[in-house]
C-alpha cells in the first residue's frame, strides 16, 4: 500500500508548491514488473488551486520497445482511496479500469465496500477516456468538472541505485551530487485524475492511498 498525507482548501493555499510522492520500483521476484505493480502514487494540488492531482502509475522500468506494446491488464483495477476523517478507512475511491483502448473511471464516490475487497461502483459518475498511445499526443478528457489520462508516461522518479547499493555495502556515505539516474529511458503506464477539492470533502487533511486489484 502506497499512503500519504496531504493538507487541503485553506492549508493548502499557504504550500501551493506541495507535493507528495511514495515510491516502490523494485519488488520480489514473484510481483516484480506485472501489469498489476505499482511503482508510484503522487498527490499535489492542480494548477487550479481548487482541484487536487492523483497520479498511479503501474508497470515500471519498460523500455521503449516494451512501452509501445505496453497494455493496461483488463483484469486489474486500480483505485484511489481517500480517507477524510483519518480513521485509516477510505471514504471516498476513484476507479480505474480499462476496456478495449479505453479506461473508465467510476467516481469520486463512497464506496459500498471497504478494505481489501472492492465492488466496481458502476452507480457513481462515470467518465472514460481514450489509452494514449507510446509516443502519439497525449489525450486528456474534460469530463464531469474533472480531467483524465491514460497511458505511457516516461518514469518520473529519480534513484541513483548504484550509488544506494554503494552505501548500503559501506563503499560510500551519501549520494552524488548530481547522482546518475537508474530509470533514466524507462516507463511506467500512468493512470492521472484531476478532481475538485469540493468532492472529495473540500478542506481539512487526508489520506490517501492506491492499490491495485485483481478480479477473483
Amino acid at each position: 500500500m502506497k499512503k500519504m498525507k496531504i493538507i487541503l482548501g485553506i492549508g493548502a493555499l499557504s504550500i501551493a508548491g506541495f507535493f507528495m510522492v511514495a515510491a516502490d520500483h523494485i519488488d520480489a521476484p514473484a510481483v516484480a514488473g506485472g501489469t498489476s505493480d505499482i511503482t508510484d502514487f503522487y498527490a499535489f494540488q492542480g494548477e487550479d488551486t481548487d482541484n487536487l492531482v492523483f497520479v498511479a502509475n503501474v508497470q515500471g522500468l519498460l523500455s521503449p520497445s516494451a512501452s509501445s506494446e505496453a497494455m493496461f491488464n483488463e483484469s486489474t483495477l486500480i483505485e484511489i482511496n481517500i480517507d477524510t476523517n483519518d480513521d485509516k478507512i477510505e471514504d471516498y475511491v476513484i476507479q480505474a479500469i480499462p476496456r478495449d483502448g479505453v479506461m473508465y473511471f467510476f467516481g469520486p464516490v463512497k464506496p459500498t465496500t471497504t478494505g481489501l475487497s472492492s465492488a466496481i461502483e458502476t452507480t457513481a459518475t462515470t467518465s472514460m477516456v481514450d489509452i494514449s498511445a507510446y509516443g502519439g499526443t497525449a489525450i486528456i478528457e474534460n469530463s464531469n468538472d474533472m480531467k483524465f489520462f491514460a497511458g505511457p508516461r516516461d518514469d518520473p522518479f529519480f534513484m541513483d541505485f548504484a550509488q544506494f547499493s554503494e552505501i548500503i555495502a559501506g563503499n560510500a556515505t551519501s549520494f552524488n551530487e548530481v547522482g546518475s539516474d537508474t530509470f533514466a529511458g524507462t516507463n511506467v503506464m500512468s493512470v492521472v485524475v484531476e478532481v475538485p477539492k469540493s468532492m472529495i470533502g473540500g478542506s481539512g487533511t487526508i489520506n490517501t492511498w492506491v492499490e491495485s486489484k485483481t478480479k477473483q
